[in-house]
């Protein structure tokens, strides 16, 4: 989901060289933004998968189907936020793209589109930091249903203690019981179908924060963090009054 970033060049130049520069960037960057509509034209035409579980949630106004959540929609889009039951909140990191849902939600609905966020944790416990964090999108709990590891998002103790759960289409050690993750869904004929499932860094593009810090000379600034990247993320009511956060001091859960 995140990377580190080599250190920019420093050099001072006049204005037209500085251009001449800009102007072969630019070139680059196009290129990139022609492949990016290319792969999004094949992601548009992946094939898709029946949905044949029956999966209830819970949410505020009670319990809701996967078929619930399209809201009168064709479409819906879910985040899975890795918030297991027990936490005390959720993942900081989930939180740090979870700031940006309540400005989108209503955008999507112009587009024939739903979004909603799913954890394991129970729903008082959802509420309970939803509250705490200000958000007003729709978010429900999948506790007591296999939606989470049907897709990849949830793992077992054994997978843990394994080394080799699934994620990402792969088997990778994976230090949590939960993990990020993104699906999109279609509902045709009174059916549902699973069209797409992206992890990891292929959330990075959803990330604004990232996407506006990236066009800055310093960039992500992530370079020695530990135990990763992003450990100097932290929810937005945990900031110590708008100082830098030290290399090396985690986050915690």
């Amino acid at each position: 989901m995140v990377t580190t970033l080599e250190k920019p060049a420093t050099k001072v130049v006049s204005h037209g060289e500085w251009l001449a520069a800009r102007k072969q960037l630019l070139a680059k960057e196009k290129e990139f933004t022609r492949l990016r509509d290319e792969l999004s034209q094949q992601r548009r035409e992946m094939p898709r998968e029946k949905v044949e579980k029956r999966y209830v949630f819970e949410g505020v106004n009670g319990k809701a189907t996967l078929a619930d959540l399209f809201d009168g929609r064709s479409q819906l889009l879910v985040y899975h936020f890795m918030f297991g039951p027990g936490w005390e909140q959720g993942c900081p990191s989930c939180s740090f793209l979870g700031d940006s849902f309540d400005g989108i939600t209503i955008h999507m609905a112009q587009r024939d589109t739903s979004f909603v966020a799913i954890s394991r944790a129970t729903l008082p416990e959802i509420e309970a930091f939803k509250k705490r964090m200000g958000w007003k999108f729709k978010w429900v709990s999948s506790n007591g249903n296999d939606f989470n590891y049907d897709y990849k998002v949830s793992f077992s103790k054994e997978d843990i203690a394994s080394g080799k759960p699934v994620y990402n289409y792969g088997t990778i050690p994976f230090p949590s019981e939960e993990g990020p993750g993104a699906s999109a869904f279609i509902k045709k004929d009174g059916e549902i179908f699973h069209t797409y499932s992206t992890y990891s860094r292929g959330l990075d593009i959803l990330l604004p924060m990232y996407n506006w810090i990236d066009m800055t000379a310093k960039g992500r600034d992530e370079a020695g963090m530990k135990p990763h990247a992003m450990a100097w993320v932290r929810h937005h009511d945990r900031y110590s009054d708008g100082k830098m956060v030290e290399i090396g001091k985690v986050a915690g859960r």
